[in-house]
Formats: C-alpha cells, structure tokens, sequence
C-alpha cells in the first residue's frame, strides 16, 4: 500500500454535478442582437446628425454665395431702366403669366387630391382646393412648408375629419409628387437639350445626356418599386404606405403640369431676345428652384434670382431682373394675398354659421 491511503473512487454524476457548480458562468449569447441593435441604433443617430449639420452648412454656403452673386450684379443695376423694362411688358404676358399661375395652382390642389386618395380619406374638392392653395401660397413665400403649409392644412383639413397624422402623411406624399415632376423634367431637358444646356452649365453635351439617363433611369426604378408590392417606409418620423403605379404615375404627371406651368409663368415674362426655347428654359428653372430650395430660403427668394442671372442669356441685367420682380409679384405675392384673403373670408363664413345656429337654437327654446 505504500504506506498511502487509498483515494475513494468518485462517481461520474458526481464529478459531473461539481464541475457544474465550479464552473464559471457561460455568458448568455441573448444579449449580442440587443447590443448589436443598440450600436446600429447609435451609428444611425450619428449619421442623422452628420446628415443634419452638413445639411445646414450646405444650405448657408449656397445661400451666402448666392447673394454675392446678386449683391454683385445689383451694384451695376440702373433701376430706372428696371422700372422702363417692367412698364414696357406687355399685357399679354401679364395675362399669360396670369393664367400660366392659376393652371400652376390648380395642379397643385391635385397633389393633395391623390395624397387624400392613397389616405382613403373623403373629403370634399371644395375643402381641398381651399387647403392646397392657401397653404401652399403661404408657404412659398414664407417658407419652412412642413411648418406654415402643414400648420395651415391641419387647420382646414381638421375640420373634415383628419387627424395630424394623416395631415402630416399627406404633406409628405404631396412633397413625392412635387419631386417626381421635377425629376421628369430635369432628366428630359437634360437628354433632349444637351447641346443647349452645356453652354450654361458649362458640362459637356455627353455628360448632360448621362446625368438625364441617369434622372430618369432613378424614376424608373421607383415606379417599378412602388409597383411591385406595397411599400411602407417611415419618412420625416411618419410611417405611411407610399401610392402604387397607379397613383404614382398620376404624380408625375400632375408634378410636370404643375412645374411646366410655374416655369411658363416666367418663361413668358422674359424680355425678347433671350434665346432660349422653352424646354431648355424650363430645366434651367427646375434647377434653379433646386438650388432656391437646398438654400432653405422663403420661396427661394435671392438664390432663384441669382441662379437666373448667372445663367439666362439676356439683352440687359435691367430686363432679366424686372422679369423676375414681376414672376415674384404674379406666382407668388399675388396668391399669397389671396391666401389670407380666402382663409379670412372662410373664418368668417364659419363663425357666422355658427353664430345663427345658436340664434336659431335660442329661439327655439323661447318658443318651447
């Protein structure tokens, strides 16, 4: 024996229930998707908020540089021959801006149409018109429209039924069909005015023709996507269904009567001898209006106006710049005015209803 004693022999559940106990603990792998998850959710909000600041840094240099450039071709105004161009329009273009404007506008009242529509909510043409103008003839010339042109939609559309959040969703699905006519537009005057626009965007004939294949092979791919299968995407923090081919198709082409006609508006207000032809033109303003927009100015208001100065050929800066005073007044001051107007008178209307139904109410009662 060795003089040692024997060891006990242990049994094998035995070791295997020490073994358990001494063990250390085996990490639960349950916790690596949320911790995962919560890194993806920090990256994201990083990346909105990189999105965010260059947003506003872009929109500050675009702004500055543009009123540079406007400042700089003010000083060598002589605004008597700015008042000679204005009083020497004509009033046919005055008419035709007119009308050109009020086609503009009613186009518009049918972005909110098929906006209502993919919301499948019922409400009467007469609100909706009424909703569409005033709130986008407030917007364009205040500016923020999610803020002024949502505030005031949610004060009309309200009162047929729609809670915020379908105002909300509407806005949006008004702001696709406004981008979808300006992709159009774009693209085609890129593909089909090559030559002319690479004498003002300084860019090669070729490479006109392949950012417009580009614009439109982009919208191509988004009819196709939006006509595969429903497509619910969470835009601005709002989650809505976005419209199919069908509606989506109605968009375009409700974008392209609305900017078609806005670009007309000041196409025709131009002094002669501009010599640019109108599909040439209206992809210059669709650009224009890109830029007015990126800038975050009211109604784009001094980056339109410099983009046009530097681009649009012209006998004169006076006759260019009196042009775009009167495009100011016609497209977007005038409505603007209206805008107030409307909603004052609709207040009214609507405070006076009420008003005599409770006088009829009241004598009702003394009757009884």
């Amino acid at each position: 024996m060795n003089g040692m004693a024997a060891e006990p022999t242990r049994k094998p559940g035995r070791d295997a229930e020490v073994a358990s106990i001494t063990a250390p603990p085996v990490p639960q792998p349950v916790l690596a998707p949320a911790i995962a998850g919560a890194a993806a959710d920090a990256v994201a909000k990083r990346r909105r908020r990189i999105a965010r600041i260059a947003g506003v840094v872009a929109s500050i240099v675009i702004f500055a540089l543009s009123l540079f450039v406007l400042a700089r071709t003010l000083t060598k105004i002589n605004f008597a021959e700015v008042r000679g161009a204005i009083a020497a329009t004509t009033a046919e273009q005055i008419v035709g801006a007119c009308l050109l404007t009020c086609i503009s506008y009613l186009a518009l009242t049918g972005y909110d149409a098929v906006a209502l529509r993919q919301l499948k909510a019922k409400v009467r043409y007469r609100t909706t018109a009424l909703a569409s103008f005033t709130s986008y003839a407030i917007s364009f010339t205040l500016g923020f429209p999610l803020i002024t042109g949502g505030t005031v939609r949610y004060w009309l559309y309200s009162r047929a039924g729609l809670r915020a959040g379908a105002v909300a969703s509407l806005t949006i699905i008004a702001g696709v069909t406004f981008w979808l006519g300006m992709a159009l537009i774009v693209g085609v005057g890129l593909i089909f005015r090559a030559e002319a626009i690479s004498g003002l965007d300084y860019l090669s004939p070729a490479v006109n023709m392949a950012l417009g294949s580009g614009v439109l092979g982009l919208l191509a791919a988004y009819l196709i996507w939006v006509s595969a299968a429903p497509r619910r995407r969470k835009i601005q923090g709002f989650r809505l269904e976005l419209p199919g081919f069908g509606l989506t198709s109605r968009q375009v082409l409700l974008g392209l009567a609305d900017l078609g006609a806005a670009s007309g508006t000041l196409f025709v207000l131009l002094p002669p001898h501009h010599g640019l032809d109108y599909f040439t033109f209206a992809s210059v303003y669709s650009f224009a209006t890109i830029l007015g927009i990126a800038s975050n100015a009211p109604g784009g208001i001094g980056v339109f106006e410099a983009t046009m100065l530097k681009i649009v050929p012209r006998p004169t800066d006076e006759a260019l710049l009196a042009s775009l005073l009167l495009f100011r007044v016609i497209y977007y001051i005038a409505p603007f005015v209206l805008a107030l107007a409307f909603l004052g008178a609709n207040e009214s209307f609507r405070r006076w209803q009420s008003l005599r139904e409770a006088m009829l109410r009241s004598q009702e009662l003394e009757g009884d």
